[in-house]
């Protein structure tokens, strides 16, 4: 197969084939384009790009990054309606660049990757539709925030109302007046209750450890501010860098010196007390854990909403779900009319249900039975020219995912250069990738997430399989080139043709 400089004409076959169109997909496919490679597919298993910010639609989902870092550099928008703008702003984001990038041609709709298999010299692909593809590259862009998580809670399955998980909103059903159970305190959970509160008769929030909220710097952006940030790209660039700044110098606490997030301990201690008066309900909001080693949580309205009268914050546990509600270890049946699953997602399943068939014959899930591992998050031993976006321990407690991205995909793209230069498979060393997981690991044990406290980034044995435990700088440094040393190459039998 060959590098074409327009689209392909062979069907079932291209070069570069690539999973997911969020902000990893669309970023990956716009930047091959930009090179030259016009030999590529994505697939995409819904009706629209976007990812998780077209699946999310529950009420009052918004981004914790400020706008202007969490957009493509080479995309920049002014147009953003508030400096954290809302989910339905950031979709349409996507759409926009997906667009104007020229992506959307390159992308097949309704089309899930059920399994991968590597056949020698190319990937084997099993799509939803029935057919197979087969490509020479393949870019896993599925995300860490794509499968939502369902509590494993005796009698769940029995309860007789109505039950949705918060990334699966029900808008066609009538919260007004209801007795509603929301099972977690996450970061949906922080953003949909202070929008339901108002409407519900009676509001059970069933809290298993309580988070860190700060307050959120937010701001709209009024006429004026748009349009001297869609005029001035100087601004609009200037922000952005004092954002990045800004949030770059928190990694010295997360990844450095923990004892500097005593400082965010203080900032929330007087966020508490300012917006919950009651000493009782502020003790029962108050985190046991160190700050940090959970995702720092913002908003100015969860507070508000948590201490208002027809609204209870459960701390015991749920033991189990029956036809008309929530039964917890004191033996209570909480009745209600509607439960909400604000419980996350499978983080640390990353590609599944996908199957991911090596070199060897052996899974990814197999080889990653005691925790996903990769060399920068992107490559995997025994995986030829496979390539992860948002991969193991590229997750970040202090800044932007989209810088990390970027990185990747500046990576990747290096990667098909040597490709597309008579180079056939590209594989890293089995002994590169578990000296940089050995580094990685012996990093990620000095951090804030290794200081106790069990949360969605660790597996359940303990391992960090998410975070990154340095600056988004030094991941681009390490990023900037392949380097061939670190891989088991062999040579094209015939050179490309670009």
């Amino acid at each position: 197969m060959t590098w074409l400089a327009q689209p392909p004409t062979v069907p079932g076959m291209t070069t570069i084939a690539i999973i997911g169109s969020g902000f990893s997909g669309i970023g990956a496919a716009a930047r091959l384009l930009q090179d030259g490679v016009r030999d590529l597919v994505v697939f995409e298993r819904g009706d629209d790009v976007g990812g998780v910010w077209r699946d999310n639609t529950y009420p009052g989902a918004a981004c914790d990054v400020p706008s202007h870092l969490y957009s493509f550099s080479w995309a920049p928008s002014g147009d953003w309606s508030r400096r954290f703008a809302p989910q339905a702003e950031i979709y349409e984001y996507l759409r926009r660049t997906a667009r104007d990038s020229g992506v959307l041609p390159h992308v097949r709709f309704r089309t899930e990757v059920l399994s991968s298999t590597w056949d020698g010299s190319a990937w084997q692909l099993e799509l939803s539709d029935g057919t197979t593809h087969r490509a020479e590259v393949l870019i896993a862009a599925c995300g860490q925030l794509s499968r939502p998580s369902r509590p494993d809670i005796a009698g769940l399955d029995s309860f007789a109302g109505t039950m949705f998980h918060s990334a699966e909103w029900d808008h066609e059903h009538d919260l007004t007046g209801e007795r509603v159970a929301v099972l977690g305190t996450g970061a949906s959970a922080i953003q949909f209750v202070p929008e339901i509160t108002p409407k519900v008769g009676h509001l059970s929030v069933f809290q298993r450890s309580a988070p860190y909220v700060i307050a959120k710097p937010d701001r709209t952006y009024g006429p004026t501010a748009r349009a001297m940030l869609e005029r001035a790209p100087g601004l609009l660039a200037l922000d952005r860098l004092r954002t990045y700044a800004w949030t770059e110098a928190r990694s010295i606490g997360f990844n450095t010196d923990p004892r500097l997030m005593k400082s965010f301990e203080l900032v929330f201690r007087r966020h508490l007390r300012r917006e919950v008066a009651d000493p009782v309900l502020r003790a029962t909001l108050t985190p046991v854990d160190p700050i940090g080693c959970k995702r720092i949580l913002q908003s100015n309205t969860w507070y508000p909403a948590i201490v208002q009268p027809h609204v209870e914050v459960v701390t015991d546990k749920v033991v189990e779900v029956v036809a008309n509600g929530v039964v917890t270890a004191d033996g209570r049946l909480h009745e209600v009319d509607t439960i909400i699953l604000g419980t996350g997602f499978t983080a640390t399943e990353l590609l599944a249900p996908m199957h991911v068939t090596g070199r060897d014959g052996h899974s990814l899930t197999e080889v990653w039975s005691n925790g996903a591992q990769a060399y920068l998050g992107t490559v995997v031993a025994g995986f030829p020219n496979l390539f992860l976006m948002y991969g193991p321990n590229t997750n970040l407690g202090h800044s932007s995912i989209i810088l990390m991205l970027e990185s990747q995909i500046a990576y990747v793209a290096d990667a098909v250069r040597h490709l597309r230069r008579g180079t056939a498979t590209l594989e890293v060393r089995a002994q590169v990738q578990r000296s940089f997981n050995s580094w990685l690991q012996g990093r990620l044990s000095g951090t804030v997430f290794a200081s106790g406290c069990t949360s969605w980034y660790l597996t359940r044995d303990g391992l960090n399989t998410q975070n990154w435990p340095g600056t988004t700088l030094d991941f681009r440094r390490r990023t900037r080139k392949v380097r061939l040393a670190d891989f088991e190459t062999t040579p094209a039998r015939e050179p490309a043709r670009v």
